[in-house]
């Protein structure tokens, strides 16, 4: 995806967690492990894209978003409640844009995954004990966010 944005673009972030593992996809174009998701786009919500960017870059449909989101009835029709992210957060991608993450935690119903071939040259389930192998090489706010994304699962 393109920047919308020269300066600064908002992004979706989820960590998906399936039998107290979660999803990661090694991006080709960044070189490194990332967890799924991507740019929210203009014709778009943050709950479209999230959900879009799920199953774009694992195949995976059936999910849980592990979010509070009101289920009441609201006069205006065009309003409607979004999922709470469990983080938000800012940060750089390069020295002249900067990324504002939106950061979900999504139960997974199954590990049936598909490798988005395109975009990723590998799409694996870590295990929290794999989250510190050096192999991996994960910043350290990826591996908070997945250990919390892991123990929200759990609940």
């Amino acid at each position: 995806m393109v920047h919308i944005h020269e300066q600064i673009d908002w992004t979706v972030d989820a960590f998906l967690v399936h039998k107290r593992k979660v999803l990661f996809i090694f991006h080709k174009k960044l070189q490194k492990w990332l967890p799924l998701g991507g740019h929210v786009e203009l014709d778009e919500n943050p709950d479209e894209a999230l959900l879009r960017e799920i199953k774009e870059e694992s195949g995976i449909e059936d999910v849980e978003v592990l979010a509070f989101k009101p289920n009441v009835n609201i006069e205006d029709p065009r309003r409607k409640f979004l999922y709470t992210p469990a983080y938000v957060d800012i940060h750089p991608i390069n020295e002249k844009h900067d990324h504002i993450g939106l950061i979900y935690f999504v139960r997974a119903k199954t590990d049936n995954v598909q490798l988005a071939k395109e975009e990723h040259a590998e799409i694996r389930w870590l295990t929290e004990d794999e989250l510190d192998d050096p192999k991996f090489n994960l910043e350290l706010s990826i591996k908070f966010y997945a250990r919390e994304a892991i123990q929200r699962a759990e609940k």
